[in-house]
């Protein structure tokens, strides 16, 4: 398998090269840190045919059986769009803002992000034990270490819960994390020009009304510990 990215014309960065990620290494850093996925799918037939773009949680191994690695998403096996997402190529984009950068001019504002793109056609997860694998990695990369303090996933719960897994090979990312880019001219017209970082920062758990008395693991703690230790 390649260690750069972008290995077809569907996923070569166009526009903003100099910020393109070449070191496929970077995109599976970053797939470690970020939580929310958007698949976008076409839907409906003929005259009806339209895109959705969904927001969902993700799980990935790099080990998995398909080319790349594996990207993992789940949902409801009664989803519309799921027969729909197995019919043809997709496109998963998963984004993590760091900052707002405010320039002299509205032309030059932007933002500082890590953002991935993975083209292909996915696959329905029917092996029973790797379709539970993949779920485990899904609650995983939202607490790391939670799926293990659970109680085992029932057969009605499996049966009613699809997992599709697109291969990792066909992806490129994009990171932005500088300053603003002014035009000469603006820069001596008194304009405050700057970053404004952004940080996903988690808060002390909140105990749910009915599990009183049942302090949270130390999965729980640790991860909203990590998310406060982010901005120290």
């Amino acid at each position: 398998m390649s260690t750069t990215l972008s290995p077809t014309p569907r996923t070569q960065v166009s526009r903003g090269k100099n910020r393109a990620v070449t070191d496929r290494e970077r995109l599976h850093t970053f797939l470690g840190e970020a939580l929310v996925a958007h698949l976008g799918i076409i839907v409906g037939s003929g005259g009806d045919a339209h895109p959705v773009v969904l927001p969902t949680a993700y799980g990935f191994d790099l080990d998995g059986p398909d080319a790349g690695g594996s990207l993992y998403l789940h949902g409801s096996v009664a989803a519309g769009w799921l027969a729909r997402a197995l019919e043809r190529d997709v496109c998963v984009t998963i984004t993590e803002l760091d900052g707002l950068v405010a320039a002299r001019s509205g032309f030059h504002h932007s933002m500082n992000y890590r953002s991935a793109v993975v083209i292909g056609r996915p696959r329905l997860v029917e092996d029973s034990g790797e379709r539970e694998h993949a779920l485990a990695l899904v609650v995983d990369q939202m607490i790391p270490g939670r799926w293990a303090t659970l109680r085992p996933a029932t057969r009605k719960e499996l049966a009613a819960t699809a997992v599709i897994a697109l291969p990792l090979a066909e992806a490129s990312m994009k990171a932005r994390a500088e300053g603003p880019v002014d035009d000469p001219a603006d820069i001596d017209s008194g304009t405050w020009a700057g970053v404004i970082p952004i940080h996903r920062v988690a808060a002390a758990p909140v105990t749910a009304d009915d599990a009183e008395g049942a302090p949270p693991e130390d999965v729980v703690r640790r991860a909203a510990q990590l998310g406060a230790e982010a901005i120290s």
